[in-house]
């Protein structure tokens, strides 16, 4: 055996070259260069991705981010998204833009996170239960990634979403931009009032992100069976296609589930009083507006999610195919 194998050493480079002049298709090819599968880059170029995907889209829909915002905190403050854009116009000192600065920054990191982390935790639970388990029970894989990703997410975007809230729901601004919408606040109340809305905020985004992710691995599942082709079958622009509309169905239902914590995060971060405990901050908030008063402002909500979800799905997606990668879900 151990001569044959030193054989087979000796004589295959000069067979390999032999192959190659006569051009044999049994000429093995060589290896192909890129991105390796759950390796440090992959994992790198997810994070990267989240970024790209979520820092700009965010940024996009501020206005009506705004207006639903100020809507939450005082329902009475516009009759709609129209006559609230031009109110604001009006306004001196505002602008449709408020608060795009801390968004952007915010959601970057937010995205870095929740898609980079995401991948991680998949592939890490994936393996914890073995392959057979996650092929039967993905979902429950899905979830418990996205939960974990968004709450570590959370802790890098929660400083800059209490600047974005408190600089959109006061008139003027709060704050002219994110350097002095953080010394504000960091001066009166430190970090304890940079971080005064991380529960609300875990509340709103950790079920948003596990019913985004899971619903969006589900639907993009279930698109590829009612076409009755894998993944691989289509093109690169037919797949992110598929990431879009997959993106935008999960949205509605993120929408919908994140919105009564959505209420609350603004609620807190403009009333909360400094000496108050965060569960009483709620009781009284929660008294205040009523069963009602969590739901105001959904449909705005369920157009910019759904909108939104379904564009950062779209160019996440892209992001990868443009790096090498496969899509996610349907493979």
């Amino acid at each position: 055996m151990a001569k044959d194998s030193l054989a087979d050493a000796i004589v295959q480079p000069v067979s390999d070259q032999l192959n190659k002049l006569a051009g044999s298709s049994n000429a093995p090819e060589p290896p192909k260069k890129g991105i390796q599968l759950f390796s440090k880059e992959y994992y790198a170029a997810c994070t990267i991705g989240g970024i790209v995907a979520c820092g700009p889209t965010h940024s996009a829909v501020t206005p009506l981010d705004l207006v639903k915002c100020r809507r939450q905190v005082d329902s009475a403050i516009y009759k709609s998204n129209v006559d609230g854009w031009k109110k604001i116009i009006k306004t001196k000192g505002d602008s449709i833009f408020t608060g795009v600065g801390a968004t952007f920054i915010g959601y970057s990191l937010q995205g870095a996170g929740k898609y980079g982390f995401y991948e991680y935790f998949k592939k890490t639970y994936g393996d914890l239960v073995g392959q057979e388990t996650f092929a039967k029970y993905k979902t429950p894989v899905y979830l418990a990634a996205s939960a974990s990703a968004e709450f570590l997410a959370d802790i890098m975007l929660c400083p800059l979403e209490t600047i974005k809230v408190r600089t959109q729901t006061t008139i003027p601004p709060y704050a002219n931009n994110v350097a002095e919408g953080f010394s504000k606040i960091y001066k009166a109340e430190g970090w304890a009032g940079l971080y005064s809305g991380i529960g609300p905020l875990w509340a709103r985004q950790i079920p948003y992100t596990m019913v985004k992710f899971s619903t969006f691995e589900k639907c993009v599942e279930l698109i590829y069976q009612y076409l009755g082709k894998p993944a691989s079958a289509y093109t690169s622009v037919q797949q992110t296609g598929i990431s879009f509309v997959g993106g935008y169905i999960a949205g509605i239902f993120c929408a919908v589930v994140s919105h009564p914590a959505d209420v609350m995060v603004s609620k807190v971060t403009t009333n909360k009083k400094p000496s108050e405990g965060l569960g009483s901050a709620l009781k009284r908030i929660y008294g205040q507006i009523g069963f009602a008063g969590i739901w105001n402002g959904l449909p705005v909500r369920i157009v910019m999610i759904g909108t939104l979800t379904g564009f950062q799905w779209l160019i996440y997606d892209s992001f990868k195919v443009y790096v090498g990668l496969p899509t996610t879900g349907g493979h």
